[in-house]
């Protein structure tokens, strides 16, 4: 896949470990082809807490990152070693709004297997890999994939995160092309001639991790 002055930003948000970083820029920049930069954390998002539910709301992060300037950056995408939620939700691995500019990829609950044992890190940042990319794929249009061996099938849990590869389908990966070809001033005007092959689901059906 080929980007064309395309750059994502990759932020951490509060304490996260540094490799953590470099392993997510990594993985954009190797399977999407697109130009990633590290940047300097930001605070602790304490605006986010919901002290009934002892999580953070990822709505209220993405919020507060729409006041921030970005203006380099084409996407962004904020790190937290944080537990998310959306209210809809007992929790997330990331959040992203479909066709926007933020998503978010907690590493909180990606330490423990289905059985509750702890985790290799390898097998930690293989996942944390995996739900950066998927979130990258909704800021670029990509919606939820019928097909169980992609990228972007739906995942409820650390089992299904796990048995999702670090790729996409056929489908997904044309589109995504076709996505990328496009110069970034002309998304707009582009967004209504978009077609979406038929694997996909409907955009009722959100990303939630």
């Amino acid at each position: 896949m080929s980007s064309n002055k395309r750059l994502v930003g990759v932020v951490p948000l509060g304490d996260v470990p540094e490799i953590a970083l470099k392993v997510i820029a990594a993985h954009i920049s190797g399977y999407y082809k697109l130009s990633v930069q590290i940047l300097p954390p930001l605070e602790h998002p304490e605006y986010a807490f919901d002290e009934r539910r002892f999580q953070y709301n990822a709505g209220i992060i993405l919020k507060a990152f729409e006041s921030m300037r970005f203006k380099d950056y084409e996407k962004v995408m904020g790190i937290l070693n944080l537990d998310l939620f959306i209210p809809i939700f007992t929790h997330v691995f990331g959040e992203a709004k479909q066709g926007g500019k933020f998503a978010l990829v907690s590493l909180f609950r990606l330490g423990k297997n289905p059985d509750g044992s702890p985790s290799p890190s390898s097998l930690i940042f293989e996942r944390a890999a995996k739900v950066a990319l998927h979130e990258l794929g909704h800021l670029f249009n990509l919606l939820h994939c019928r097909e169980k061996r992609c990228l972007m099938h739906f995942s409820g849990g650390i089992q299904d995160l796990d048995e999702i590869p670090l790729y996409l389908c056929r489908y997904c990966s044309d589109f995504l092309k076709n996505r990328l070809r496009r110069q970034p001033d002309n998304e707009e005007s582009l967004k209504k001639l978009d077609t979406i092959p038929l694997n996909r689901l409907s955009s009722q059906e959100r990303f939630r991790q």
